[in-house]
Parts: structure tokens; sequence; C-alpha cells
């Protein structure tokens, strides 16, 4: 039996998220008929995390256990042969039994994307509307607000550092978030952010966080309230008496899917078999 570490990235757009549902096009859904048209073996690879419907990833990470015998470059080709053009296995490597996509991920990067169809000029006017290319409009968010990226900056850099983020996790968090204490199910709201920062790139406003780990919706949830900060309907030290609140509806709205990109995903070394080898 061999262990498996894949790469993967992914246009969510075709998709109805990561997890498996009957009768729906789902990431997981595409990767275990592979495995099993190639190999004759029922596996459910494991991601590191449960995107949503329509979200992206550009370094998904997936493991699974497979007893076919297959070196790592042959097995990128014959999933990427095998695979919708939607998604695209980046790399692979064979890793010990004790890997878990999901369960050994220390760190994770989301990246939010949002074309600014009104811009602030210099002179505080606001632009005329600019049109969303339709090539670039499944992987953003079209806003019609002028945004002050300043302002979003000053709210961004209040979540660094540990907190209880209640106020921006989905009212139904996901199961994946909750840890097993005294034998009962109990959510873990507490996590640590290293890094939120917003950018301007070309005509992009982009935003990027890296954590511990993320509850469901809760990056979604931060861009959403960062935007009504941007447009003025917040002031950027609100954000830290909405963490405190600890209430989903002390915050802003939950940010389209479509923006956001699940960017990269940390290990502690040592996992690895062998080498990772791409396509």
């Amino acid at each position: 039996m061999q262990h498996w570490k894949l790469t993967l990235s992914y246009d969510g757009s075709r998709f109805h998220g990561w997890q498996v549902q009957p009768g729906l096009p789902t990431v997981q859904g595409a990767l275990a008929d592979v495995l099993h048209h190639l190999f004759g073996e029922q596996v459910l690879p494991q991601g590191s995390g449960r995107t949503d419907a329509g979200v992206h990833a550009l370094a998904q990470i997936v493991s699974f256990p497979l007893e076919s015998p297959i070196p790592p470059r042959n097995l990128i080709r014959a999933m990427n042969r095998a695979l919708p053009q939607s998604v695209r296995v980046l790399a692979a490597a064979k890793v010990n039994q004790g890997f878990h996509a999901r369960h050994s991920a220390r760190a994770k990067s989301y990246e939010y994307r949002i074309f600014q169809r009104r811009r602030l000029l210099p002179d505080g006017a606001t632009s005329l509307d600019f049109p969303c290319s339709p090539f670039l409009a499944p992987f953003v968010w079209d806003c019609h607000w002028p945004l002050s990226v300043e302002r979003m900056q000053a709210a961004a850099a209040l979540v660094c550092g540990t907190h209880d983020f209640t106020s921006f996790a989905a009212s139904d968090p996901d199961l994946s978030v909750r840890s097993i204490e005294a034998g009962a199910a109990k959510m873990n709201p507490q996590k640590t952010i290293w890094e939120s920062t917003w950018s301007t790139e070309s005509d992009l406003l982009i935003y990027r966080i890296r954590g511990s780990g993320f509850l469901h919706h809760m990056v979604r949830n931060l861009v959403g309230t960062f935007v009504d900060v941007g447009r003025g309907s917040l002031e950027p030290q609100d954000i830290s008496q909405i963490l405190d609140t600890r209430q989903r509806s002390a915050a802003g709205p939950t940010a389209p899917a479509q923006g956001l990109f699940l960017k990269s995903v940390e290990y502690d070394p040592g996992f690895e078999d062998s080498l990772d080898e791409h396509e």
C-alpha cells in the first residue's frame, strides 16, 4: 500500500465544492472517479480543506492510499489525461502513512480578488464604471462600490494575532473545524493569523491571509466586512469590537465565492518518502 500526497489546482466554477455530494459534480468526486477508472480501486481522497461551491484552488493538497504501484510522474500524467480540464494535478509525492492532508496541516494561505468597477480618483472623485472582462469575471468579486484600500488595510491588520473568530464564522460551522474534547464535539473558534494584508495589483484589489486554520466562511466574511470598511459603512477600529462580540450578526456580509482561492498549505517536514515530482 502506497500513500500519496497530490498538489492540485482547480477552477471551482464548475463544481459544487470539494466534498462528494450525490448527483452533483464535486472535486473530490472527480478525483475518486478517475482513480477508480485508472486503478479499479475505491478511494476517497482527503483534501486539506473543503472549499465551497465556486471557490478555487491554486494549490490544494490531497492525500489517499493506493495499492497499485506507479511512479509519481506517471500518476500525474495518467490523472491529468482523465480529469476534466478544470482540475490539474501539479505534483505528486509518496508520503508515510501518518500523513493526512487536513490533520497534518500547520498553516494555510488564502487569496481573495476584487475587481473595482468604480474607483476612487486622486482628487477624491469617483471614476465612471470600468467593465469587468468576461474572462476575469468568474474569478473575482465584481464590486460596484469605490473602496479605500488604506481603510481596508488598517482594518485587516487588526485581525492578526490569536483571536476568537466566532463573529466571522458561518452560522452553521463546518464540522471540520470542530475538535473532540472530553468525548464531545466542541467548536474551536480560536485561530492565529500571521498575515492579513490588502494590495492593489493592476485592476485588482487582492487580500492575502495566512493562519493556523480557518472557520467555515471565515475568509469570505472577513472580506465582506473589510469591504464595508472600505466603502465607509464601518470604521477600521470597529473590527476589534466585532471580534469581541462573538456574534455573526455584528460582522459584514459574506463575500461571493468566486473571488476566493486556496493559495497554499504548509506542513512539518519529514512526511515525504520521495521528493515531489512535477508534470
